[in-house]
Parts: C-alpha cells; structure tokens; sequence
C-alpha cells in the first residue's frame, strides 16, 4: 500500500464512521429517507476504505 492509499483509506474510514453517526442521529428523528442514503454513504465509504487497504470484500470483485 503507498502512502497516498494509506490516506485514502484511512478518509474514507472516517467518512464511513461519520455518515454511521448521522444516519443513527436520522433514524433517532424518523428521518428514514435521509438516514438511508446516509447509510448507503457508509456501505459505499466502507467498501473503498477496503479496497484502498488491499482488502477487497467478497461482493464487491471487479468493482472500481
């Protein structure tokens, strides 16, 4: 992994841990629209975090 991977990764780790937090705060509210796409922000976020680490999940295989 080189640096610049380590920091992309890493970002989006972050992104992910924050869009979790503002999805549950959504879902606290009966925001259910707004709490799902923050949701999908933070599956999406997740994936690239692994995927800028060498860890490519299962579901994900020849995905950019």
């Amino acid at each position: 992994m080189t640096r610049e991977n380590g920091r992309s990764s890493e970002a989006a780790d972050y992104i992910a841990s924050l869009a979790d937090e503002l999805a549950q705060l959504a879902k606290s509210h009966n925001l259910d629209a707004l709490a799902y796409i923050l949701d999908m922000a933070r599956l999406e976020a997740d994936q690239i975090a692994k995927r800028w680490a060498g860890e490519t999940p299962p579901d994900s295989r020849g995905a950019n």
